[in-house]
């Protein structure tokens, strides 16, 4: 694994946020990881992106070494987060790529912000909880219920019982909206998601400009097992 040029913390919104930068290139890819991950979730793109591209990750609030504060932990905090670290550090030609929540954090950020983005790359994206199938949804209820419910007596739990909500209760996107977003856009999902299939062709539909690929046999987690070929798919898309 390369070593980042350059990275550390900014304090953004009351909480210290990580982020990591690697390769000098004059364009920028943005990365924002899921639900429950960190920036390592993005090994194998920044390995293959870095020789042409700066790279820069961000642990989002409550994740990996980014810290939290009394701010609610919702999408819409994190795309702001986000944004606020682009300006931070003087981002420009930025092409958002975001990974399950990240990609709707993404949503968020080229819906709600004054930001524009050269391109954008989603991947496991969902408008609203209905999107992911039942049998991935169930347990995920369950779980929130479980740390909701220990969180009134150990309060260390706490933390974890919002990140778990943000799949229980965001996001919650009206397809036309989508129609705002006039960027370039690569909407990607493996052939056995826990995105519904229907979902993901809803959402590349409903945008202008996208372009929609399938990762076939893969499931949700395609930046990992299925990295060469995703940054194949990719590259082709950036260089288009």
């Amino acid at each position: 694994m390369i070593e980042p040029r350059q990275h550390g913390y900014f304090k953004i919104h009351s909480a210290n946020i990580y982020y990591r930068i690697y390769g000098a290139g004059e364009k920028t890819l943005f990365f924002l990881h899921g639900n429950g991950e960190d920036w390592t979730c993005f090994r194998k793109q920044i390995e293959f992106f870095a020789a042409d591209y700066k790279i820069v990750t961000m642990d989002s609030r409550g994740h990996g070494n980014s810290g939290i504060s009394e701010k609610s932990l919702t999408i819409k905090q994190i795309a702001m987060d986000a944004v606020s670290l682009i300006g931070k550090l003087h981002l420009e030609d930025v092409t958002l790529v975001g990974f399950s929540d990240g990609a709707n954090i993404v949503l968020e950020m080229a819906l709600n912000t004054d930001v524009s983005y050269d391109r954008l790359v989603l991947s496991g994206a969902n408008l609203n909880p209905r999107g992911v199938k039942m049998r991935y949804q169930l347990p995920t209820i369950f779980g929130h219920a479980f740390f909701e419910a220990g969180a009134r007596i150990w309060p260390k739990l706490r933390l974890k019982a919002d990140i778990i909500g943000l799949m229980i209760h965001e996001p919650n996107i009206r397809p036309e909206r989508l129609k705002k977003i006039t960027a370039k856009v690569l909407v990607l999902a493996g052939e056995k998601d826990m995105i519904k299939e229907k979902h993901t062709k809803r959402i590349a539909a409903s945008l202008p400009n996208s372009t929609l690929v399938i990762i076939p046999q893969a499931n949700h987690f395609i930046f990992g097992k299925w990295g060469d070929k995703v940054n194949r798919v990719m590259k082709m898309f950036l260089d288009a």
